[in-house]
């Protein structure tokens, strides 16, 4: 018998699905090129991978009801940014593009209760690869 995770409740997978696609219209309203959204693997799901010039940018995307922006920034703390890196490893091994450029970017995005748009802070180059499995060692 395999144990499933249990699921996000609606509430959440909504707020997260709202928060991903302002920060995608955001990304391309700055002229970049969206790869994918929610790409899995074993080790988990990277939010959205988008190509900046010829820069692989694997973004990270969190989310807050409040104008808090800082907060959902901080979250990205040592072990997301170990998980993510061996997400990007492993989407750069699968599509034999461990020679490309990249880098991971933190989009933080807050939507005041007034507001019907949100407000993104954008963290570029917000961490670098972590863990045992560094890209670039």
């Amino acid at each position: 018998m395999t144990a499933t995770l249990p699921r996000k409740p609606w509430w959440r997978r909504w707020f997260g699905s709202r928060s991903e696609r302002a920060a995608a219209r955001y990304l391309r309203s700055l002229g970049w090129r969206i790869l994918c959204s929610n790409s899995r693997c074993p080790h988990g799901e990277i939010d959205l991978i988008a190509l900046e010039g010829r820069s692989l940018v694997f973004v990270e995307v969190r989310s807050t009801g409040s104008d808090d922006c800082d907060r959902p920034a901080a979250s990205v703390d040592a072990e997301k940014q170990r998980r993510l890196t061996r997400l990007a490893l492993h989407f750069l091994q699968e599509h034999h593009l461990l020679d490309q450029a990249a880098r991971f970017d933190v989009l933080a995005i807050s939507w005041p209760p007034a507001q019907r748009e949100p407000h993104i802070d954008h963290h570029r180059l917000a961490f670098e690869a972590t863990g045992r499995f560094q890209m670039f060692s």
